[in-house]
């Protein structure tokens, strides 16, 4: 038991986000720090420490336009250079002045168009640098009613998706996410994991839906989506974080590490944590006011331990515990993996990587940090929109 679940462990994967490494905020404020990368390039080498010092991040997803380069196979083979690659393609079509009233979804044909465009350059960018996987979010919506057609703007998106469905290569896939609200607030186009389920389910088996755990109402048992989407083979990427409120972006783990480890454990219970099932798992987080790569590595960490938790549930006797129907033993199965201290084992598991047991510590004494903050003087800082 402890040998495989060390040998899961060791053969984790967690993609980090390019835009989590720079400048971010709320709509009130964005908190500058020193050292922050000014280039795709830059952002690409703090990925890289980060994998360094945790052995399981070995990619890094990109948001067109904010890392928009001349040369896509310079930035990949950059990437490769520093031990990381490439990963997710993340499509941007909500910060343009065009598309207030929408992108894919807008009244306005033109403007329609324009979006789709990208969706296609986006599949192109995949195509260029081998990546398997393209991620779609819309804020498209409205904010009052009788402002647009519901079932028309249902219309346009689902001919949007099937144009860009249609141009995903062999071993392509399209990643559909969901959001409850914001910055439409009366309705969102594509608000909830049924939404996204149907419109993937109609466009084939490369389109599959993405589960943002901040994307939720409170209350929402994530872990249910989870299991229901895995069932139908419908899961296809996770973007962790945490929320208290609304879309937080908080990192993962922070708010309710029970959480984490519930919808962990339905991951490892259908088998579904090794890269043969195809469900992604990336971090999306904006980090306000910590530091960026420390906060990056510790929320691999949470990660990891949520996962090293569920490894540790006793699968036999949950089994027997659910088939007695012995409601209190069941549930004290999974409390004991919770609440087993699983710092150690993890540390184990680096050591045998060859890595540091304590992947912060590590970092904050590389000296890392010094070297950006030197080195990273004038210029424009990549932030929230750049």
């Amino acid at each position: 038991m402890t040998e495989a679940v060390r040998a899961a462990l060791r053969a984790q994967r967690i993609e980090l986000p390019s835009w989590a490494f720079g400048n971010s905020g709320t709509r009130f404020k964005v908190f500058g720090q020193r050292g922050v990368p000014r280039t795709p390039f830059e952002k690409v080498e703090d990925a890289a420490r980060v994998h360094a010092f945790t052995g399981v991040a070995p990619t890094v997803a990109l948001h067109i336009p904010w890392d928009r380069v001349d040369d896509y196979s310079r930035l990949a083979g950059f990437a490769k250079e520093l031990g990381v690659g490439l990963g997710t393609i993340n499509a941007n079509v909500f910060q343009d002045d065009d598309y207030m009233l929408g992108s894919v979804t807008n009244p306005d044909p033109v403007v329609r168009r324009k979006a789709i465009d990208h969706l296609l350059e986006c599949v192109d960018i995949a195509g260029q640098v081998g990546v398997r996987d393209v991620k779609l979010w819309f804020s498209d919506g409205t904010n009052y009613p009788g402002q647009d057609s519901i079932r028309a703007r249902q219309d346009r998106l689902a001919e949007a998706l099937q144009e860009t469905y249609d141009r995903l290569g062999d071993d392509q896939r399209l990643l559909l996410e969901y959001k409850l609200f914001e910055p439409a607030f009366y309705t969102t186009d594509v608000p909830d994991w049924g939404t996204a389920y149907a419109h993937c389910l109609r466009l084939g088996p490369k389109a599959q839906v993405v589960i943002d755990t901040g994307h939720h109402a409170p209350g929402t048992n994530i872990e249910f989506i989870v299991a229901f989407l895995l069932r139908e083979g419908k899961l296809g990427a996770f973007d962790f974080n945490s929320r208290f409120y609304a879309d937080d972006d908080l990192m993962v783990g922070a708010a309710d590490p029970f959480q984490l480890f519930r919808i962990m454990h339905e991951i490892v219970s259908a088998d579904a944590l090794k890269a043969e099932a195809g469900v992604a798992f990336m971090l999306d987080q904006c980090h306000n006011i910590e530091p960026k790569i420390p906060a990056q590595i510790r929320s691999v960490m949470n990660v990891q331990e949520a996962t090293a938790k569920a490894l540790l549930v006793d699968r036999d006797a949950l089994t027997g515990a659910q088939q007695a129907g012995d409601v209190l033993g069941a549930n004290a199965v999974l409390m004991d993996a919770y609440n087993t201290d699983v710092r150690p084992l993890l540390a184990d598991v680096r050591r045998e990587m060859g890595l540091d047991p304590d992947p912060v510590g590590a970092y904050q004494r590389s000296g890392y940090t010094e070297k950006i903050v030197a080195g990273r003087v004038g210029g424009q800082q990549a932030g929230w929109g750049a």
